[in-house]
């Protein structure tokens, strides 16, 4: 019943707030056309606001679930009219707030102390208001400035109604082949475990230590502190910033800060998250990304928000560096290969012929200038020859697909001339040469060392265990030999006994039957003795 409520409300939304009219009709089938023009959607006026407030109104109304939507959206103005992409921004963090009183009282269940108690100051009025939670401003009775995230109240129930719809939607869609391959329910059970960890401040703040620890004293990405003391599941104390909000362009523009470095550091910091530490931000839209305010010719970045992160496989970590080193060189056979090794298409795939596929779709984008290539492109291109090879998503590379699209987003929006490719390049280089060469080996001893250091005095035990296996294997397969041999003779002996015991009753009938056959064989010619003879020994032989 509260599903069907929840559908009956996200159809009442699109309705109130005509979201029909957002379809490109013109590129639509003529029946879904004609559909919408007779729908009686078009009874309710648009009213005064834009398509993109109407679209941003939404999403809000929609719950969180739609509001991560269009921050992803928000982020791809290479891909959206410019009207909706600055709509859709004001979703990173001005969503409508929940009250202040209400925000006090989850603090204080939390904790279990009176706000008085646990700080000096607590604002009542929210610093910023996002999908999940929002945050408020405070200070410690250390004299220290902090800010305090907390949970929206009775997200958990809306969050859970959203993704059984999803998961139902994601069940119809297994229903057509064309679009199995893309794994919806896979997809979509990566997407809840993602989502759900945001409601766990606690693992927030254990993200937010391990990428502060990744990137101590580093000049590309600056992570505020944790207080551990004052952190809940539904409550997380950290350390106040005062950088400047990443989409503020106009303000970094203002303090002189160095663009092209600061759009380059992005890529950068986005591989070697993957790549060097294999731990990676994967909410990185521009509302959790601010640029500290000192030396803005060697700009350094603060992240916040670490609720959601992801990981690879040491395996996915090279299929993933050489399939994007084979695109850089435009080797689409190299990709092809990849591809089918990886298991990310069908075994029986044959490489030339989705290199081809993957030529003609993505040879016209990658003849572009550099500059003006969207990794974003090159991903679609991808997904246009996936329907001739069954190629399946990743569940575990969309989480990374999504950053990495944001990071390009984010990048084109502060230096439009970002060479993503160019960035990369040397950097994915350089990675494969370490893990392929001497030092990659070198670290990955080191690694095993300490499981190599435990198994070295047990090599001894185990490796008489496996020579006296190896001996027991010998002397059972001995046996069984023997066993067949014997059987094997015992057959022959029966055979033979078997042939004498026919030759026996064969002469008994001859016996038998003598007088008869004699009598027969005086008036027959000679060719039919003779064959009647050779008859009588075949007989006898078998």
């Amino acid at each position: 019943m509260m599903m069907l409520l929840r559908l009956l409300r996200i159809v009442w939304v699109i309705t109130r707030f005509r979201l029909d009219t957002l379809l490109p009709l013109e590129r639509l089938p003529w029946a879904l056309r004609t559909l919408f023009r007779l729908s009686p959607l078009r009874l309710v006026p648009i009213g005064e606001r834009s398509r993109g407030a109407r679209l941003r109104l939404a999403l809000e109304a929609l719950g969180p679930i739609f509001v991560k939507f269009g921050q992803v959206l928000s982020t791809r103005r290479d891909l959206l009219p410019e009207d909706i992409a600055d709509e859709l921004k004001r979703l990173q963090d001005q969503v409508p707030p929940f009250p202040g009183p209400e925000a006090r009282a989850v603090v204080e269940s939390e904790l279990g102390v009176p706000v008085a108690l646990a700080f000096a100051r607590f604002d009542a009025d929210p610093l910023a208001s996002a999908s999940i939670a929002q945050v408020h401003g405070a200070r410690l009775h250390t004299g220290e400035e902090v800010v305090v995230k907390i949970i929206r109240p009775g997200i958990e129930r809306v969050m859970r109604q959203d993704m059984a719809l999803m998961y139902r939607f994601a069940r119809i869609l297994t229903l057509v082949p064309e679009t199995r391959r893309l794994r919806p329910v896979e997809v979509v059970r990566d997407y809840e475990a993602t989502l759900f960890d945001e409601l766990d401040l606690h693992k927030e703040a254990a993200n937010t230590s391990q990428l502060k620890r990744n990137f101590k004293d580093s000049p590309l990405l600056y992570v505020p502190a944790i207080h551990w003391e004052l952190t809940r599941q539904r409550v997380m104390v950290q350390e106040r910033i005062y950088g400047v909000p990443v989409a503020d362009v106009a303000a970094l523009q203002a303090q002189g800060t160095d663009l092209k470095k600061l759009a380059e550091r992005g890529v950068e910091i986005f591989f070697t998250q993957v790549f060097r530490d294999n731990f990676f931000h994967a909410d990185m839209h521009p509302g959790n990304i601010f640029v500290a305010r000192e030396h803005p010719h060697d700009p350094q970045y603060i992240a916040i928000d670490c609720g959601i992160v992801g990981s690879l496989t040491r395996e996915d970590q090279d299929y993933l560096a050489r399939n994007l080193l084979a695109f850089f060189h435009q080797d689409y056979y190299e990709v092809a290969a990849l591809h089918i090794e990886s298991g990310w298409v069908g075994e029986h795939t044959r490489a030339n012929e989705f290199a081809a596929a993957i030529r003609t779709v993505c040879e016209p984008i990658l003849e572009k200038p550099l500059k003006d290539i969207s990794f974003g492109q090159v991903l679609l291109g991808l997904f246009q020859t996936a329907r001739r090879f069954d190629m399946e998503v990743q569940p575990q590379l969309v989480l990374l697909q999504k950053t990495l699209l944001n990071i390009e987003g984010l990048g084109r929006q502060l230096y439009p001339d970002l060479d993503l490719w160019k960035t990369a390049k040397p950097f994915l280089e350089r990675w494969m040469k370490e893990r392929a060469g001497a030092l990659g080996f070198w670290e990955s001893l080191k690694r095993q060392a300490p499981e190599l250091s435990r198994q070295l005095p047990e090599l001894p035990a185990l490796a008489h265990r496996a020579l006296a296996q190896a001996e027991q294997d010998q002397r059972q397969q001995r046996r069984q030999s023997a066993a067949v041999a014997g059987i094997h003779q015992q057959l022959t002996r029966q055979g033979r006994r078997s042939r004498r015991l026919r030759l026996g009753l064969l002469l008994v009938a001859l016996a038998v039957a003598w007088q008869p056959l004699a009598g027969w064989a005086g008036g027959q010619p000679w060719p039919v003795l003779v064959a009647a003879a050779l008859g009588l020994l075949l007989l006898a032989w078998h």
